[in-house]
């Protein structure tokens, strides 16, 4: 399973790309807003930074809902940078932008999937990726994991290549899963992707080897 950050913080990302597992980064305007970046030309210059600091996969997601703007504006970002993804909005006019988009080779990812068919529709333009959102499905009383083992079978049924970015990702036990039910990738915050580290038994273990070792070298020093 591939490994994204939601975010927008170039300190973040630095941060998961230095940890070695990064693949890829989603953005969004909320995520955007949240760092300060504000103003056409400053959100360009930051996709660029994101750019500069990852391999590749960065989602940079289109303000517009009419299929003209909608391709005018992802045209824009895709020239960006090769690294960029465009991210549409699951609406009428993004399918159909995704489908335009799909045609000229640029890889896209739909967004804001909460349904099995939203994400047949999404396969079927040719999206690249699509994100059902777990963690806001969650908070509705609705179980998002199962919509990604919906996702995960209609796709299989078919072969469809689209791939599966779970999103929305709350935390650990969202990530591991996701990685059970066959999502290709998954996006959530840097914390989510740290919370994998812990565990109460590593720490102990952690700390005994550690005292173990102190106190056969006080020995050892004592004899000397």
């Amino acid at each position: 399973m591939k490994f994204f950050i939601d975010t927008a913080n170039l300190d973040q990302i630095k941060e998961a790309q230095d940890l070695g597992i990064l693949d890829g980064v989603t953005t969004n305007p909320s995520l955007m807003a949240k760092e300060g970046i504000t103003g056409e030309q400053n959100v360009i210059n930051h996709y660029k930074a994101i750019c500069a600091i990852v391999d590749d996969k960065v989602s940079a997601e289109v303000i517009s809902t009419d299929y003209e703007n909608i391709i005018k504006e992802g045209l824009a970002l895709a020239a960006l940078d090769p690294k960029i993804v465009v991210k549409v909005p699951m609406i009428k006019d993004g399918v159909k932008a995704i489908k335009y988009f799909s045609s000229k080779g640029i890889r896209t990812n739909c967004t804001l999937i909460f349904s099995s068919g939203q994400a047949l529709l999404a396969a079927k333009a040719g999206a690249t990726y699509v994100s059902p959102f777990l963690g806001r499905l969650d908070d509705i009383g609705t179980e998002g994991l199962s919509l990604i083992e919906e996702i995960r079978l209609i796709f299989d049924n078919y072969g469809y290549p689209t791939e599966i970015l779970a999103a929305s990702i709350r935390g650990p036990l969202h990530i591991i899963g996701c990685a059970k039910l066959g999502a290709d990738v998954m996006t959530g915050p840097l914390s989510a992707i740290l919370g994998l580290l812990k565990h109460p038994l590593t720490d102990s273990g952690l700390a005994t080897f550690l005292a173990d070792h102190k106190k056969a070298a006080d020995a050892a020093a004592a004899k000397a």
